[in-house]
Parts: structure tokens; sequence; C-alpha cells
């Protein structure tokens, strides 16, 4: 047997980000013994990226705003692909959870007689989301974080889970390795949340910190629960496109959201060319409408800089494609324009250093070039709405590496709130889960043979490094699975990640265990392949356009599919499962709100 340190927990979430921190903070207060199992250090979660705002109905700038409308927007936006029983608890319970941040101690920007402000976002119907600046994700995790200090909780940071234990078909812990030393760690709990986040790094354009290797998606997996929509992958519209050393970075929504607008090589403001019937009642026909709906939102014509992200991303597509392109292969955003300097500065402190710094743009004067980038990924590990349990006794998910909750396309905003509405009920599923249980056991075998894999790499005498495989595993994923998709690339994707996962099996590492790069990278390949994997076959099974899943071979939606998700499983001789299953019924009550 290997040596290794051990721990024992009643509750173990692994992910410190937004979903993960809620989870632990609501185990703990539950008379849970819980532990916090991070990647990085605490603190650097992807989720301080997330910039604009935080998506809830209180209704402090358009009081007709209400839960009812946030549910139709975030259904409509996910093109009703969405598990309707988690976005009625989003809608409901986000407010709940904006004003319980706030009462620990977070600092919104406020109204003139000092509510908390709230922005326009794309897909909204009203100005929604709660925001700090354009650092909203920084200041929720450090409410957060402090929270759950305050509290007590263990944990564990620079510590990577590379499996689950499992007693029986219940999970029963976890086997991690330290990053620094590589030494041995074993977790052995009543119950785990995974809070891992989203694959960002299976792609070669991406706004996704280097933590993102589908972590969470692949161990669930391999305990056998089931993902599904993996084929619904957001290309956010707006990433940094120049320099190449920041391609990829996000730009937020936010710059849209007070006043910015997107114009091809031309000058034109191309969106009002791709205004889809599904949203042509409420968005403005004219540039006319537009301006006046910046400057005056009474009219509430919305301009169709704000139409949902897959609409935007497929229409700067569209136009790079015809010609109409920047110089460097995306399409220019202008706030200079509209706003004065001090308010953008004031409004948009972020993004004004990050283009200032990184590409020596002064956003108060010039336009930005921006494109399409990998940002966020709507499928994942498949859950009970109520208690964030997936088909795993003992296992439970929340934030990006759940699915349900988005459908096929996520409003932006709307992930912050998914993350403390879930992150809360997951570690009340997994609190409620271990007092009903005993102390599972820690089979030794187990441990022994991921350690003997974890090894395996040092030993071999040939083979190839990992980076040279995750490059073109990349490339694979960006040309052949990206934002347009037809049959014949998916089938080819297939193949090359078949040969990817068999180079991957000979992977070689030089040096030794203690913070070797080259080895955490061979040991998150595993993980890349399977999201790869599922991502490209359930691409190839949805045989329609939905949301952030576009076949330039079946263009358009289809009924029949649009109420079934995608369901990838690990079949009974290892070979991945993928299939469907229909969407649960809405109620009749539910159901009214999309006929008004």
């Amino acid at each position: 047997m290997p040596e290794y340190e051990r721990h024992d927990y009643d509750v173990i979430v692994i992910g410190a980000g937004g979903a993960g921190l809620r989870a632990a903070i609501e185990a703990s207060a539950r008379g849970c013994r819980t532990a916090l199992v991070c990647k990085s250090l605490l603190g650097k979660a992807h989720t301080v990226m997330a910039e604009g705002g935080i998506a809830a109905a209180l209704g402090n700038v358009w009081p007709q705003d209400n839960w009812e409308v946030h549910f139709r927007d975030t259904m409509r936006g996910g093109k009703m692909l969405n598990n309707w029983r988690m976005a009625q608890l989003h809608a409901q319970e986000a407010p709940e959870r904006v004003r319980e941040l706030e009462e620990w101690g977070a600092l919104f920007d406020r109204t003139n007689d000092g509510r908390i402000l709230q922005r326009d976002f794309g897909g909204h119907r009203y100005a929604r989301l709660a925001h700090v600046g354009d650092r909203t994700g920084l200041e929720l995790i450090r409410t957060l974080q402090q929270h759950a200090v305050h509290k007590g909780i263990d944990v564990f940071m620079e510590c990577t889970v590379t499996r689950l234990l499992k007693d029986g078909d219940r999970v029963s812990g976890a086997v991690a390795y330290w990053r620094e030393s590589g030494n041995l760690v074993v977790f052995a709990a009543k119950a785990v949340v995974l809070a891992t986040g989203g694959v960002g790094k299976a792609f070669a354009v991406t706004s996704n910190s280097w933590e993102y290797t589908g972590d969470g998606h692949a161990l669930a997996y391999e305990a056998g629960a089931e993902l599904i929509d993996m084929e619904c992958v957001q290309f956010h519209p707006t990433g940094m496109v120049w320099p190449p050393s920041v391609r990829g970075i996000l730009v937020t929504e936010g710059v849209r959201g007070d006043g910015g607008t997107l114009r091809n090589s031309d000058g034109e403001r191309f969106m009002f060319d791709y205004i889809p019937d599904f949203f042509r009642a409420e968005t403005a026909d004219t540039v006319a409408e537009a301006d006046a709906w910046y400057e005056d939102k009474e009219n509430n014509r919305r301009t169709p800089d704000l139409l949902p992200r897959d609409e935007v991303a497929r229409a700067i597509n569209a136009e790079v494609k015809a010609g109409r392109g920047s110089p460097h292969g995306g399409v220019f955003l202008d706030i200079a324009a509209r706003r004065p300097a001090e308010y953008i500065r004031r409004r948009l402190p972020s993004m004004y250093h990050q283009f200032k710094q990184l590409a020596d743009v002064d956003i108060t004067a010039q336009s930005m070039e921006v494109g399409p980038t990998m940002h966020y990924i709507m499928g994942g590990v498949r859950v009970d709405a109520d208690t964030a349990a997936t088909t795993v006794p003992g296992l439970f998910a929340a934030g990006e590496c759940a699915g349900g909750m988005h459908g096929a396309n996520r409003l932006g905003g709307n992930s912050l709130s998914d993350l403390v509405v879930f992150g809360r009920r997951a570690g009340m599923g997994a609190a409620a889960d271990a007092a009903a249980v005993d102390a599972p056991a820690v089979d030794d075998a187990q441990v022994e043979a991921v350690a003997a894999e974890m090894n395996a790499p040092f030993a071999r005498e040939d083979g190839e490094g990992p980076y040279d495989i995750q490059r073109d595993l990349q490339e694979t994923m960006h040309t052949l699975a990206g934002i347009i998709r037809t049959e014949a690339e998916l089938l080819e994707a297939r193949e090359r990640i078949a040969a990817l996962r068999e180079r991957a099996a000979r992977v070689r590492v030089h040096g030794h265990r203690q913070y070797n790069p080259g080895w955490h990278l061979a040991l998150d390949l595993p993980a890349l392949l399977t999201v790869s994997e599922a991502t490209a076959r359930a691409a190839n099974l949805r045989r329609e356009s939905r949301g952030g899943h576009t076949r330039d071979d079946y263009p358009d939606p289809d009924d029949g599919w649009g109420g079934r998700n995608v369901v990838v499983r690990r079949g009974a001789d290892g070979a991945m499962d993928v299939s469907t299953a229909p969407l649960p019924e809405m109620p009749a009550e539910l159901r009214r709100l999309f006929e008004e």
C-alpha cells in the first residue's frame, strides 16, 4: 500500500468557487463536520472572473420585475431545454440569496435612494443584475470566503482530487494529492459535493482559467453518475481577440449593458440584421429606437446588442466569415461614442485597466476588438432540482459542473445566482444525507489502484509529454466541435479524441512528484478527454440547432428534440453510452407564463 494521509468528515466539498463555498457554509451550519478541497488557493476560484453581476428579481430599478418574469426569461434564453423546477427555484430564491450576501458584508453599487443597483444584461426583460462595478464575482468570493473562514470550515488548498471512492453503490470519499509535494491524501466522507466548475481548457480559445479541466464532470461520470446536455457549450460573444497572448479573455456583457454597441468593419451596427422572430416584439428594429432605449428605457424596446449570448455569438461569427470582421478576426465593441470617460472608468474599472494594460487600448476613446470565446458549459452532472443529488447515492453537484438549470443557453448573470441558490441546496442535501448514514468504509484496494495510475507516467521509458496532447485536443475541439458543427466534423472529432486517448495512455513525465506541472497536466488529461468525447458524441446525436448547440447541417430547432435531454453515462463495458430522456413535464400554472 502507498503511504497517504487520511481525513474523515461528514461532508467534503470539492471546489471553492461560489457554489462550493456556499455548499460548505450550509453543510457546516447544519452540524456537519465539513471540509473544502480546492485545486488552487482559496480566493482564486474562477468565480472571481464573473464581472457583470448577479441576476435576481429584486425589482429595485423596475418594480414590475418578479420571479415569474425571471423564470420566463431563463427558460426562453435556454430554449426551453431547462429543468423547469431548477429554473423556478432559482428565480424564486435568488433575491433572498442576494440579500443574504449583503447581510454577510457584500458591498453592492447603489441606487440614488440607497437600494442595490441593477444593470441591464442580454436576455433579461428588465435591469436585473446586482453588481459591484464590473468586479461582482470577486466581491461574491470575498464575502463567502470570509464567512466560511469565520465558521471554521477546514480548507485544503492546492489539493487536487483525482478519483471518488465508493462503498458498494455509494460514494465514500475521494483520493487527492498535494500539488506542492505530490503526496497522496484520502478523504473519507458520508457525502461529497462536486463544485469544480467547467471544461474550458479543452478548447483553444477560452475565457476560463487553468483549473477548468472538467474534473467534476469526469469524477461523477467515472463514479457512475449521468451527465446531460454536454452538447450545449456557450461561446461568449465578446472575448479579447488581440494581442494573441490574451485571446479569449472575457469582455463583460456589462459593456453593452451600459451603452456599448457592436459594429463591423464597415461601421454598421450589424445586430439589427440578426434579430430572431422570437425576440422581435421586444427588440428595437432601428438604430434610433435602440439609441432611445439607452437614454430613456421607459419604451423598453431593447437594443439587439443585448440579445442572448448564443444569438450574438453566431452573428459575430457570420460577420467575420462574410469578410466584415476587424483586422484581427473579431468585430468592434464601442462604448466611447456613447458614454463619457469618467462614466466608463467608474462603471467598468476592470475593463478599462484590462485593455489599457494588456492591449494598449483606451476604451474611453477607442473601440475594442472582440470575438466569441468558449465561456461556459450548460451541460453537467444530472441532479435533483430540490436536493442537488446526483444519480449516485452520497454524491451531489452544484454550479457549472451540474446540468439542467440553464438549458441550451445561459443568460448572463444567472451563473452567480445559480451558484448561491444551488450551492446552498447542495449543502442542505448533503447534510441531510450524511445525517442518515453511518461512516462508509474506505477500500484500500481502490486507493492502491488510483495511486498506481497516478505514478504510471513516471515509469514509462517512451511516450510523449502531456502538453502536445492537450494542444492537439484543444485544436480538435475548437475546429470540429466549436461554435458551428456538422456531422462529418463531429465524427472526425470523435476519431481524433480516440487517438488522443491512446496517446494519453502512454504519456510520460520527467522529474519527481514535487510540484511537477507536467505531471499535473498528465493527471488532468483523462478528464479533458472524457468531457470532450461526451461533448462530441452528444452534439452528434442532437440533430437540430438549439441555444449554444448549432448544427450547420440541421440549422433549425426541432420540436421533437426540444423536449429531450441527451444523457451520457458510462456503460457496463466501460464505453461511453449516449441516449435521450424526456424533460420533466412543466406544470400548467407555469406553462401559462409563456402564453401571455
